[in-house]
């Protein structure tokens, strides 16, 4: 019996939301990588869809993080500004 080679996984394009949510969270230490997994999750669908504020999103998101909560918030708003998303008002659109 053989075993087949896992499937290819395809990275998000660097200009994607997806990647944007990711990367905002790849800087902020964390116990154990799976916990940014879920943090850049949680980010991901906060931009997406604004349903409660960010900071709530990311004390729900349950990941172990070396940083306080307020750090972490702080630290994913600067990288979601530098990227051109808009952080106030709106559905979670880019500004452009």
């Amino acid at each position: 019996m053989t075993t087949k080679p896992p499937s290819a996984v395809r990275s998000a394009p660097e200009d994607s939301l997806e990647a944007i949510a990711y990367k905002s969270v790849s800087g902020i230490p964390a116990e154990d990588p799976h916990d940014l997994d879920r943090l850049g999750y949680t980010v991901w669908l906060w931009v997406k869809f604004r349903r409660d504020p960010l900071e709530v999103a990311v004390a729900n998101a349950g990941a172990r993080l070396k940083v306080s909560t307020e750090e972490a918030v702080r630290r994913i708003r600067e990288s979601l500004q530098a990227a051109g998303i808009e952080l106030e008002v709106g559905e979670g659109a880019r500004k452009g």
